[in-house]
Order: C-alpha cells, then structure tokens, then sequence
C-alpha cells in the first residue's frame, strides 16, 4: 500500500526528498498526488528532479481540487502573523499562510503530516503564534508533537535550527525526538565537537566534506579583494577560517576600512575605526547597538584627541565614518564585500539564507573562493544527483530558502517507524 502524499509550499522540493528517503527506509511506498509552489524558477527546479511542475499560488487552489491523500507536508513560509495577532487576538489564522494547511487538513483529514518552519514561530508574539497553531491543528483531530533541531546535530555541516510539527490523527502520537538546539556557533561547535558523547547518535559532518577539489574558477575572489585580505592576513590565507567581514561587529571579523572598499586607510584611520567600533556598544553611551552615535566627548573616553584629529578628516572624506549633529558612527559597507564570512573547513557552516548565500566563502586547495551551489546544496544535505537551477544565482536564493534534508528525513522516519500508517476510510 502507498502513502498518497502533497507537497504544500514544495520550494525546490527539500521536503519530499526526506520523506521519500524515510519511507524507502522502512520498505514503504510513496507517490506524490499533489504539489504547489508559487515561484516559477523553484517550479522548473522541482521538474528537474521530479519531473512534474508543481500548482500555483496554493491560495488560488480550492480544497476540493487537491487529490485525496494520506500525509501532507509543509514548508510553510515563515510569514509574520501580524494581522492574525492584532486583529484577531490570535483567535483566528485567516489571513496567514497556515490558514491554507489548515482547510487543506480540515477537507481532507488525511492521516498525518509535518510542518517546518523557522525557530522563532515558537517564541513570535510571546508564544501565542505558535499555540494557536497547535490548538488549531489539535481542534482538526491530530494528536500533536514538535521538535527543535539544528541541522549539524543531524549529520548536516550546517548551524540551522528549526521547528518541526508533526501530528497523526485521532490516535495517540508517539514522538520522542528532543529539541537539540547544537552548537551556537562555529567556534562552539569546534569546542563541543570534543566531546565524545556530544555527537552520538549523528557522524560529525565538515564543511570539508562538502568541498569541490576544483570548482570553476569563476568562483575565485577578485584579484583585489584578495590581495587586500592577504595583506591583512600577512599572506596566511588560513587565518580567514570562520572570519566574518562585518562593520557592526569587533572581535573575529575584518572591517570595509581594514579592505579598502570605499578607498585605502592609513594605521591612524583603521586604529580608530577599530577602537571605535570595539566601544560604541558600551551601556555607559546608551541602551542602542548598531544605531548608536557619539559625540566627540564620548569616543575621548577611549581614545586619545591628537588620534581623533588625524583619523575622522579622512574617514568621513571617504565615507566610512559619518557626522550628524555633532554625533559620530560608523558607516557599515558590508553588502560590498565579495563575501561576507569565511567557512571553517574543519567546523560548520552558519546558517544558509537565501539573501546571501552568494557571498559565503572558503579557503581550499590554496584557492581563496566563493562556495558554488553545489557546495550550498550539499550544506542542505541534498545529493549530488539533485539537478540544480541552470542560473547560479537561482540556484544559491533556492537552496537558501530550502531546508536539510537528512534532518527531515530523521523526523519522518521517526515518525512512520513509531506510529503506524492508517489510511482513512
């Protein structure tokens, strides 16, 4: 017997992957009755690999045109619930793009589902976002459970945390997996990595492993760029791994000043520059972060006024510092970075997002580079035999906005393994 199953807000199609690879697992069959997605570039990826084009806009689809089916999943959007919470109090989902799971589940009560969005649904508007979706799903007839997972405690090279929904209907839910937020970071992840009892379930994966031995080199970093980095680095390109290049940030990051993007620096330019951004955040100037301006008074509490002098000409000249009423800041130029974080090759990854995933870097095999959207997808968990978007850029934003798939293929095969399949009658 078949599990008949949709795939609702199917992106590039993540989601079904999982739960094929689960269900095969157990000796289950699957077919896919139904799937919808609303941007056409993720529908011709989707057609690539699945050899169907999925539906459009799911808003536009009447209940009653999807085909009978057993299990549902979703990748919901991770839409604010804004309308709901101010106009409804929360009682009330119309309006948001869960109200379509939601009618789609009432029409049709299929047996099960799952559910995947980001982790902060679970705390949005204090939790009340988050309990209404539960209760809704609960009033439907599901017995109901989640889990929050990052995706490096699952076999994934990957800091990406999220929150999984599953439900079964009327009957009693067994579902164990235990929140297991990960490592916070890169560097923490390194730290924990350590220990042996940490990783007991899942093999550690490395953003090594998912490295091409010689990519195009297309993806090389500009000559300039490089050569700006290097000088920073004092030739020793490893000293990049896991580097960010931020202005809003101190500590393990390289600064626009420091590269030279909206022209060189001198010492006397780039150390105050330094000391100022390593001090703005400080309670004693106020309770803002990034927003936060000085007046020249405050930056002499940490720096010297013959320094000042010499520096702030320059820097506001060449746009890094800028001066309103008398109140300083930094000007951030961070969306002119080539790439704006460096990968760990012997850590994870942070966490892909669609906006940027174009600009996530490594250094390997003596080449200073871009990662490829082979490399994101494969960050993603998807295998190698996944035809990517012919447009690089499509492919990066796609591969952003998709999720991991060994992590939902952990969660579904939990699920079919610890609650037995029931096709309604």
């Amino acid at each position: 017997m078949k599990i008949r199953f949709i795939d609702l807000f199917a992106g590039v199609g993540g989601v079904r992957l999982g739960f094929e690879s689960a269900a095969k697992s157990l000796g289950l069959k699957t077919e896919c009755v139904f799937s919808s997605e609303i941007n056409e570039e993720a529908q011709q990826t989707y057609a690539l690999n699945f050899n169907e084009t999925p539906a459009g806009d799911i808003t536009k689809i009447k209940s009653e045109d999807v085909p009978s089916f057993d299990f549902l999943l979703g990748g919901f959007p991770c839409q604010p619930f804004s309308y709901a919470g101010k106009m409804m109090g929360f009682g009330d989902t119309r309006g948001t793009l869960f109200f379509e799971i939601e009618r789609i589940l009432a029409h049709h009560k299929p047996w099960g589902f799952m559910l995947e969005n980001v982790r902060g649904l679970t705390s949005h508007d204090k939790g009340r976002t988050f309990e209404t979706i539960l209760r809704k799903l609960r009033t439907l007839g599901y017995s109901v459970g989640y889990t929050l997972l990052n995706s490096s405690s699952v076999g994934v090279p990957q800091n990406r945390v999220r929150v999984y929904i599953v439900g079964v209907r009327n009957d009693k839910l067994n579902f164990s997996i235990p929140s297991d937020l990960g490592a916070r970071d890169s560097h923490h992840f390194k730290e924990l990595s350590g220990q042996p009892d940490l990783f007991n379930q899942h093999p550690v994966v490395l953003v090594k492993s998912i490295l091409e031995k010689n990519p195009n080199k297309k993806y090389d970093c500009s000559a300039d760029f490089s050569e700006s980095l290097s000088r920073i680095v004092d030739g020793d390109f490893s000293k990049l791994h896991g580097v960010r290049l931020i202005d809003t940030r101190h500590g393990n990051s390289i600064h626009s000043w420091e590269v030279g993007i909206k022209g060189p620096c001198n010492q006397n330019e780039i150390k105050f520059m330094n000391l100022l951004i390593s001090n703005r955040r400080k309670k004693i100037f106020g309770r803002e972060k990034d927003g936060k301006m000085l007046t020249a008074d405050q930056i002499f509490t940490f720096c010297d006024r013959k320094l000042f002098d010499k520096a702030t000409p320059g820097l506001l000249r060449k746009g890094y510092l800028k001066c309103i009423d008398g109140r300083y800041s930094p000007v951030a130029g961070n969306m002119s970075f080539e790439v704006f974080k460096f990968l760990d090759p012997n850590s994870i990854s942070i966490t892909l997002v669609s906006s940027d995933a174009h600009k996530l870097g490594v250094y390997h095999n003596g080449r200073l580079r871009r990662i490829t959207p082979r490399e994101c997808a494969r960050l993603q968990g998807f295998p190698d035999s996944f035809v990517l978007h012919p447009k690089d850029d499509r492919a990066y934003h796609q591969f952003g906005n998709s999720v991991s798939v060994p992590v939902v293929c952990h969660v579904l095969k939990h699920l079919l393994e610890s609650n037995k399949f029931k096709r309604k009658s």
